[in-house]
Parts: structure tokens; sequence; C-alpha cells
């Protein structure tokens, strides 16, 4: 067994460096696309060249189709197609690591537990990453849907005193220049596209895909709808909206709050079974005597 999980751990070791030589310069430009989140992105070009070697895509098409939607709504659609490969390939990276992780557990312990745990790794660590990647689209969709109605609501003050719809968002944008806070990066990148060239209308409905969200979706169409003809109608819709979407965001507001009162149910519980056995541990002890 020692010689076996030395030979596991050799090849892996050496297919990685043989096959880095020729990936190395292949998927250089791959590399340099800019994605948060990736912790191996130096080990990536042979996983990549893997992905592709054995047809990965075609063969798992509904788990391509799981990982591609979720990094679109994630990062947005451009260079959708690269960042789903790189994701790909960190979770190709992970699961080498566990297999190469078991296998020197193996040899430590001398025993068919370190490689049976990385094995057991190496399949539900990739599953647990495309878990998270929903957890974190949910929670900026959540975020998205928060801070709208509020951005919204200053956006009709302004609009109401006089501003264009151009320079309301502008300045409320401005206000929270220093935030990281999704809704206002992909306002900052709206803005942007204003500044380069792209029409008011071409630069919402990109701003309206990169955030993917309906309610975003809602607002970008009434602005662009009612915003040429101005006026109180538009103030109007824009109310309406408003309104709309701060009775989604209370009832979004509930739901955490009964979701984090949930999550409070099983610690209570145990707290509670540690007093009764604290309480109750003398009283039983007392009996025996």
């Amino acid at each position: 067994m020692v010689i076996i999980c030395s030979m596991i751990v050799a090849l892996l070791a050496l297919w990685w460096i043989l096959a880095n030589r020729t990936a190395k310069t292949r998927y250089q430009k791959l590399n340099q696309v800019e994605m948060t989140g990736l912790r191996f992105r130096k080990l990536h070009a042979p996983f990549i060249g893997l992905i592709e070697r054995i047809d990965f895509v075609r063969k798992f098409p509904m788990f391509v189709y799981r990982v591609q939607h979720s990094i679109q709504r994630a990062y947005g659609p451009k260079y959708g197609h690269e960042k789903m490969m790189l994701y790909l390939a960190e979770m190709f990276v992970y699961s080498w690591l566990a297999l190469m992780g078991g296998a020197v557990m193996t040899l430590w312990l001398h025993g068919l537990m370190g490689i049976a745990i990385g094995c057991m790794l190496a399949i539900i660590i990739p599953f647990a990453q495309l878990k998270d990647l929903h957890e974190k689209v949910k929670l900026r969709e959540q975020d998205i849907l928060m801070e709208l109605p509020e951005f919204l609501n200053k956006v009709v003050l302004l609009v109401g005193a006089g501003e264009t719809v151009q320079k309301a968002i502008i300045h409320c944008t401005e206000r929270k220049q220093s935030s990281d806070h999704p809704l206002y990066i992909e306002l900052r990148q709206m803005i942007a596209e204003w500044n380069s060239g792209f029409s008011f209308q071409q630069a919402f409905e990109q701003f309206s895909k990169r955030c993917g969200v309906q309610e975003v979706s809602i607002f970008t169409t009434t602005v662009l709808l009612n915003f040429r003809r101005g006026g109180n109608d538009f103030v109007l819709s824009l109310r309406e909206l408003s309104r709309v979407l701060w009775e989604k965001r209370k009832s979004l507001s509930r739901t955490k709050g009964e979701q984090a009162s949930s999550k409070l149910v099983f610690p209570m519980v145990v707290i509670f079974l540690v007093i009764v056995i604290m309480v109750g541990a003398p009283s039983f002890m007392t009996m025996n005597l």
C-alpha cells in the first residue's frame, strides 16, 4: 500500500509538471481574465487542457450549464465561457489536491483510511463549491433587491426636483463612490459605459443583464419606456415602482428574519439539553446514593 500511494503521488505530480509545460503558454490569455475567488490560478493550465481533452463540457452539459449560469449571474455575461472554464479548472485542482493529500495521509497512517478520505473529498468538494457559488449568487441578488428601493427613492426625489434621469443616477452613485455594494458596482460600470460612448439605452440594458435580477429588469424597462416623455407621468411611474419594490424588500426582510430564527432553534435545543443535564444530574446522583 505504501508503494502504491507513493506511485500515486509521484504520477499526479509528474503529470501536472509535464502537462504544465505545454499548457502554460497555450492558456496564458485565459488566466489573464479577471475573476475573484480563485485561489490556485497558477495550477489551472493543465486542468483546462484536461477539460478540453476529455470534452467535459459536452459529456456533462447539465452540470456545466448550472456552473455557467451561476457564473454569469455572479460575474456578468462578459467572458462568461472563459470564467466558466477557470471555475471548472479550480474544481479540478481541489479534487487533485484532495487525492494528493489522501495518498500522503495514507503514507503517514499506513492504512486505507487516507486514500478513502481523499477520494471522497475529491468527489464532494466540487459539489460543495457549486453550492457555495449558488449561495453567493443568491446573496448578491438579495443585496441588490434590498438596496434598489432606497436607490430608486433617491432618484425619484431628484427627478421630481427637476434633474434628468442620467444626472440623478450619477449623483446617487457618486455619493456611494467608496461602496463595494454590487448594485453600485454595476451602476459605476454603467456610468463608465456612458462616458465611453455607449447610448443610454445600451448601457441600461447591459446593466440589467449584469445584475440578473427581475426587479432590476422591471426598473430598467420602466425607465426606458418613460424617460423620454418625462414630466409627471415619468415621476408617477417611478413612484409606483418604488412602492412595489419597498413591499418586496419588506417581504424579503421578513423571510430573512424567519430563516435567522429557524437557525437558532438547534443551538437553543442544545443549550436546553445541557441545562437539563446540569440541573438533573445531581438529582439522579443523589437518588442513586
